[in-house]
């Protein structure tokens, strides 16, 4: 009889800790599953692309395709106002302390040390970058002698080129003036799934050629042809040739001694976020920076858009936008 008690003791022992771990065991695949979502922080500021505008289009993109967190950060006046021709502040950087890829484009601002270091940290992590068009001059540091770094050399260490020049601002706005082609050897890349050449309002930037040079392991995707050339006019295309790459990939070994994927893109005209075409090229090199080409189907990310995107053109001064606030992304 003690024997048969037992048994039936040790039969509902075990059984209590098989269901104890299967509770263990499905409330570990439920965290799995329920893990947190992809974080991806774009920093915006530059005077004249209107990148205020164009990142929080693509922000929402990024978090209905990917079921992201997305935080977009501005250049904000006292008021919090946007206001891009404020190059000292970019409000929310620390976000970029939990980010899982940054996507930045910024143009020639003079940030503070304490906002400056959060985009430091951040490149030196190892984590995937995204950058657009003016990232090329991301910075500008003219009274600080120490500083002068970030102007050209961190750029083109970081993204594989600083700012030299571009072929001139004709028709702005009014028509396209480039013409952008897949490079042939690169047919096959993932980012360029659903691509097809298409006409740029971007006027083409200077990057590779003449005394020039793309740096590091930057592999060109996209080449952009100028089809109106200042440096044409002035018989200077020995220099800066008429063709030059728009976009690349590219990868970064920060601090960390990490390496990390890089995609860049000089094209970033607020109208050429209206064609398809170019918000898929972003969208699908946004899923390579993150290490999912294998999710982007083969037509490309679903750009089609849920609300109107009708930015204002670029430009200097007071072409932006007037009073507008950082709002929510839905």
């Amino acid at each position: 009889m003690k024997n048969v008690k037992s048994f039936f003791l040790y039969f509902i022992m075990s059984f209590f800790a098989l269901g104890c771990a299967d509770k263990k065991t499905k409330e570990k695949n439920e965290g799995i599953e329920k893990k947190s979502p992809l974080h991806v922080v774009f920093v915006t500021g530059d005077e004249e692309y209107r990148s205020e505008e164009s990142m929080p289009m693509l922000a929402k993109l990024v978090k209905r395709e990917l079921n992201a967190k997305v935080t977009v950060c501005y250049a904000l006046d006292s008021a919090g106002i946007i206001d891009p021709n404020n190059t000292d502040h970019i409000s929310g950087l620390e976000a970029l302390e939990t980010a899982d890829l940054m996507v930045i484009f910024t143009r020639f601002r003079t940030l503070p040390k304490i906002e400056r270091d959060y985009i430091l940290n951040y490149v030196e992590s190892g984590k995937p970058i995204v950058g657009f068009r003016t990232a090329t001059h991301a910075f500008k540091y003219e009274n600080d002698s120490s500083l002068t770094y970030w102007n050209d050399e961190w750029p083109a260490k970081v993204f594989g080129q600083q700012w030299i020049t571009h072929h001139g601002h004709f028709d702005d706005g009014k028509f396209p003036v480039t013409e952008i082609t897949a490079v042939p050897t690169q047919n096959t890349d993932p980012i360029l799934r659903g691509f097809e050449p298409f006409e740029a309002y971007s006027w083409l930037y200077h990057v590779d050629g003449g005394d020039w040079k793309l740096q590091g392991d930057s592999r060109p995707i996209l080449i952009g042809h100028s089809t109106k050339s200042q440096h044409k006019i002035d018989g200077n295309l020995d220099k800066y040739p008429l063709d030059n790459p728009v976009a690349w990939t590219k990868s970064y070994t920060g601090e960390s001694g990490k390496k990390a994927r890089v995609f860049f893109t000089t094209l970033g005209h607020p109208y050429d976020f209206k064609l398809p075409v170019v918000r898929k090229v972003a969208l699908n090199g946004i899923y390579w920076a993150l290490g999912k080409e294998e999710d982007i189907p083969q037509d490309g990310v679903n750009v089609k858009l849920d609300d109107v995107y009708e930015p204002n053109n670029s430009g200097f001064g007071k072409r932006y936008k007037p009073n507008m606030k950082p709002r929510p992304i839905d």
